[in-house]
């Protein structure tokens, strides 16, 4: 046998085994919880006018945002390899200050606690 089929029957044998243990493997025990089509704690046949917690989402924008700010941020060790990385390094330091200010007139404000 060449050492490429017999690394693909490995990588085969492997695969077919590993799918067979996963399905009798895990132990379930469904509760109402699990088997509701909605796990973030909202009744889905109530009414869909019930007030919201304007707390909850100031977090959830504050999680997205600083969820962003990495997404910016990740070009950032690439940036040495322009013919300018000072002005990159700069628009960084801006992003960053600009995001630490927001944070600490977020906190300032009391929009972090979560429980009065």
């Amino acid at each position: 046998m060449t050492p490429i089929l017999s690394i693909l029957v490995v990588a085969l044998l492997i695969s077919v085994i590993l799918a067979i243990v996963s399905f009798w493997l895990p132990y379930m025990v469904p509760d109402h919880e699990k088997l509701s089509p909605y796990e973030c704690g909202f009744d889905p046949l109530g009414t869909a006018r019930l007030p919201f917690s304007l707390r909850f989402f100031l977090v959830a924008i504050l999680f997205l945002l600083f969820d962003l700010e990495i997404a910016l941020l990740l070009p950032l060790p690439w940036g040495n390899q322009l013919p300018s990385p000072e002005t990159t390094f700069v628009w960084a330091a801006a992003i960053l200050v600009l995001l630490t200010l927001g944070l600490i007139y977020e906190w300032m404000q009391g929009g972090l606690e979560w429980a009065e």
